[in-house]
């Protein structure tokens, strides 16, 4: 049982100096070998919260399916950015993940007036934001945005799985594990991998 340190603190803090619309921005598959990077933006309305919400890493699928649901039914907006393989593999992984959350924002219903992001640094961007370490554990809104990115995410996942059935990404969702490690040994990438995720000395010495 993980014990949430999720708050409204920093919404809070901002709704009181006026900013009515502010969204948590997360990402998630910044790690894998293959697939897109995908970044959402979650506004909710003063005050709103879900208390089950909590940082994506630490909940089951099937809770963080749920929320999924509860959060697009509840925010005030949520948007999504999806940058594929060969466009991480041109800007590298810091960019486009970069790019992602830019697209997210971008695809929100309304302009946000703050942007509150996981991490500890951003590009630029026209709207005021600020970076929070560890943002995902400790602020809801972004919280919220790690679970609308990783169900996202995983669901593309399991869609290229039907396509590319012998890799398992419905399971490990393109992360390295030994046994994506094994079967990029067994059959070379397939058509999303990452070629800038350059792993072959190195898968080989993991299996020598």
């Amino acid at each position: 049982m993980h014990t949430s340190r999720i708050t409204l603190d920093y919404e809070q803090r901002l709704w009181e100096q006026g900013k009515v619309h502010v969204a948590g921005i997360d990402e998630a598959g910044r790690g894998p070998l293959a697939g897109p990077v995908v970044a959402a933006a979650v506004v909710f309305a003063r005050g709103m919260s879900i208390p089950e919400v909590n940082d994506s890493k630490v909940l089951t699928e099937r809770s963080r399916e749920t929320l999924y649901a509860q959060i697009m039914s509840d925010a005030l907006g949520v948007g999504v950015g999806v940058i594929d393989h060969t466009t991480i593999d041109a800007l590298n992984i810091l960019n486009a993940t970069y790019k992602a959350m830019h697209t997210a924002v971008g695809n929100l219903s309304l302009l946000p007036d703050f942007l509150l992001i996981d991490g500890n640094r951003f590009d630029e961007s026209s709207i005021p934001f600020m970076t929070i370490v560890d943002g995902d554990a400790l602020c809801f809104s972004i919280a919220a945005a790690s679970i609308v990115a990783k169900v996202t995410r995983d669901r593309l996942m399991k869609e290229y799985d039907a396509k590319f059935p012998d890799y398992g990404f419905a399971k490990h969702k393109g992360y390295a594990t030994p046994e994506h490690r094994e079967a990029i040994l067994r059959m070379g990438y397939c058509e999303i991998h990452r070629r800038s995720f350059e792993l072959n000395t190195q898968l080989a010495l993991d299996f020598e």
